[in-house]
């Protein structure tokens, strides 16, 4: 008779200790969710209604609710046909190279045969924090035709005649694309994280039927960090279509080179048409969801799950 309600008392003491302990994580994590809230939320819901209205930053007073007359507008900008290309070429040409290098430099650091792996795992993460514009003045810098050390420095005294055109356009996609390397900082992490949380059994087993390195690479342990390579893809693709995306922030604050971010920020910053830029943020958002609502829907074809076996 003691034992019901003896069980009923430890139930009422564990759901009040549930409780207690979500108020309490609640409690920590709620100058996140302030900050979450005003600095975020606020500002991407304040851009959806601005984008409907013909917001000039100088005459806020004047301010009028023009419905759809933004996103009409867009048919008729033809810098943003262009820009919608020349962001989707940037996204071919970069992304790859950055998935690419991030799982190069992230096996190189988990093979334990290399020595100060934690010193070689900051010094290719630092660069990742240095805004991309100031990245991309620097290489200008370096290989500048009078000025630069490239050819004072090293192409001279060897006798070179090194770079001459550097403001070309095939020179500027060549430093814009070796520029984006210095970006892989995060992604390098995850695909390192990836690689040390596999078992090394699954090597070892496949080292005794005779696979090679690169067999064990490529049908291996590619398909086994498919998820952080999928988690990857989608950070890197949100990364090209800009940072001001959902005006949250813009090319001033952050140093993106997005196409799109530096359009749109010419937009709110310098033309100061807040209304039309925030229309051109929503679009383009939408076009990056589509996009990642794609890339999750064919997930199950390349990406390995081991909680679905």
């Amino acid at each position: 008779m003691m034992s019901q309600p003896t069980s009923f008392f430890k139930a009422v003491c564990n759901r009040l200790h549930i409780r207690y302990d979500m108020m309490f994580g609640l409690l920590l994590i709620s100058p996140w969710l302030i900050g979450l809230i005003l600095f975020k939320l606020l500002p991407i819901l304040a851009s959806l209604v601005i984008s409907f209205t013909d917001f000039f930053m100088l005459t806020p007073e004047e301010t009028q609710f023009v419905g759809l007359g933004n996103y009409f507008r867009l048919f008729d900008d033809a810098a943003v046909g262009y820009v919608f290309f020349e962001t989707i070429a940037s996204a071919l040409s970069t992304i790859p190279l950055q998935m690419a290098a991030s799982i190069g430099l992230a096996a190189l650091l988990s093979s334990p045969r290399l020595k100060a792996n934690s010193a070689f795992r900051t010094l290719f993460f630092i660069p990742s924090i240095i805004p991309s514009v100031a990245i991309v003045f620097m290489w200008f810098g370096f290989v500048d035709p009078t000025t630069g050390w490239l050819n004072r420095l090293i192409l001279g005294p060897m006798g070179l005649t090194g770079f001459n055109d550097v403001y070309s356009e095939g020179a500027i996609n060549l430093l814009f694309s070796m520029s984006t390397l210095w970006a892989i900082g995060p992604g390098m992490l995850i695909m390192l994280a990836a690689l040390q949380s596999l078992s090394p059994e699954v090597q070892e087993a496949a080292r005794v039927d005779g696979a090679g390195p690169f067999m064990r690479f490529f049908s291996i342990t590619l398909p086994l960090i498919s998820p952080a390579i999928f988690f990857a893809l989608v950070i890197n693709l949100i990364s090209v279509f800009g940072g001001v995306i959902l005006l949250d922030r813009g090319n001033i604050f952050s140093g993106s080179n997005s196409p799109v971010d530096g359009y749109i920020s010419q937009m709110m910053f310098t033309k100061m048409e807040l209304g039309y830029a925030s229309s051109l943020a929503w679009v383009f958002f939408i076009l990056v969801m589509v996009v990642i609502i794609f890339l999750f829907a064919s997930s199950k074809r390349w990406v390995y799950f081991p909680d679905q076996d």
